[in-house]
């Protein structure tokens, strides 16, 4: 899934004794390299994301990981997991999207806007009592509006790219939606479900039901495949 943005560059923290002072004149440039390779954690605390993942040529930081977390625990609604199992699903996941993410730039896919997510966003905080409570929620998952909102823009990307690539070459044979539509009768009679629609009535959405099944299954198969054929390197040996 999405590359976080690096933090702006920031001075370094102060010492008990007080900044580090800057060198003037001729050799400034040379000092402060010669700092960087010395104390690189002490000059830049602040700008450093681990790599603990790269697919291809596309890398998964330890911040997007924990990110992951938070969002799919926030859509949920479950308890936060930080666990090492539950980085473990989460840089999978993130694998899986990143397969996904680098057949859309090779086939120019092109992206919907970020504003698209906004009735998904509309639709989540509605589900909450007030703008105050959501921002708590927020909150108590460790995530932001921001990003919350990247989210829901790649997840309806996803779900976008995924039908338009997989769906052309789906087709349900009539023979399926009839003995769909068998099984669903009886459910039906199960449930005393009166009065129980005909096949006609039902053809549509059982082709759509099935389709969508095809497509998962479509999916997997690819990713799966894909997977072979990419190079993954777990610079974190605990997610693999």
């Amino acid at each position: 899934m999405k590359a976080k943005p690096m933090h702006d560059l920031t001075e370094p923290r102060a010492s008990a004794r007080g900044r580090i002072p800057l060198p003037h004149g001729r050799g400034s440039v040379i000092f402060l390299v010669f700092l960087v390779f010395l104390f690189p954690h002490s000059l830049f605390p602040e700008i450093i994301d681990r790599i603990a993942i790269t697919v291809a040529n596309q890398v998964i930081t330890e911040s997007q990981i924990d990110e992951e977390i938070r969002v799919t625990a926030f859509l949920n609604r479950d308890q936060l997991d930080l666990t090492a199992a539950a980085k473990k699903d989460a840089a999978s996941r993130l694998i899986e999207q990143s397969l996904v993410r680098r057949e859309m730039d090779l086939s120019r896919y092109p992206l919907p806007e970020l504003s698209d997510a906004g009735e998904s966003l509309e639709s989540l905080k509605a589900m909450y009592p007030s703008e105050t409570a959501f921002q708590n929620a927020l909150q108590a998952y460790g995530i932001s509006t921001e990003e919350l909102t990247r989210r829901l823009w790649w997840q309806l990307t996803l779900l976008r790219f995924i039908d338009y690539r997989f769906r052309p070459g789906i087709q349900i044979p009539p023979a399926d939606v009839q003995a769909y539509y068998r099984q669903q009768v009886s459910e039906w009679q199960q449930k005393a479900t009166k009065p129980i629609p005909t096949l006609e009535e039902s053809r549509d959405q059982i082709e759509e039901i099935l389709t969508q099944k095809r497509i998962d299954q479509a999916l997997d198969q690819w990713i799966s495949d894909t997977r072979k054929q990419v190079t993954i390197t777990y610079l974190d040996p605990g997610l693999r």
